[in-house]
């Protein structure tokens, strides 16, 4: 199938400021998914017992739901990470590379043969304030969800 798809992501009450987009792009055998965020919070290297602020955990998550619920812990309406294939975390087809920031600002394209677009239309992708440690079960320990964003078709 060649449909394309994309999600407009928007901060929540954790970082109001986060906005950008993520495109899903059929291609041979997989999908490019290509992020442009703006608005990022700065790095901040781990303190005392406390995970480092950024490089951010990026994710599908299960739901396209992107009510705030909670504003301390806000997008938990969107379940947890996307795993058709119930795989271990570190290899579900909804981890995706963190994202590193320069000013607030990423912009990142990748490969990936877990899906194709079509698969992810109505799922949400999720920034998370904390890197992805790849290892933690069943999600990584990434921290708190700073912004979200519905896949639609596109």
């Amino acid at each position: 199938m060649t449909c394309t798809a994309y999600a407009e992501i928007f901060g929540g009450p954790l970082a109001p400021h986060l906005r950008g987009i993520v495109r899903f792009l059929p291609a041979a055998g997989g999908t490019w998914v290509d992020a442009e965020i703006w608005g990022l919070p700065p790095y901040q290297p781990a303190q005392s017992m406390e995970n480092p602020i950024g490089p951010h955990g990026f994710h599908i998550h299960e739901y396209g739901n992107c009510q705030v619920g909670k504003p301390t812990d806000p997008f938990q309406a969107a379940g947890g990470h996307w795993n058709p294939y119930l795989q271990p975390h570190g290899n579900h087809a909804g981890d995706f590379p963190v994202l590193f920031s320069n000013n607030g600002y990423t912009h990142m394209k990748f490969f990936t043969d877990k899906f194709y677009p079509f698969q992810v239309i109505g799922k949400a992708v999720i920034i998370h304030q904390n890197p992805d440690d790849y290892r933690s079960q069943p999600a990584g320990n990434a921290g708190k969800r700073l912004a979200c964003g519905i896949i639609v078709q596109g």
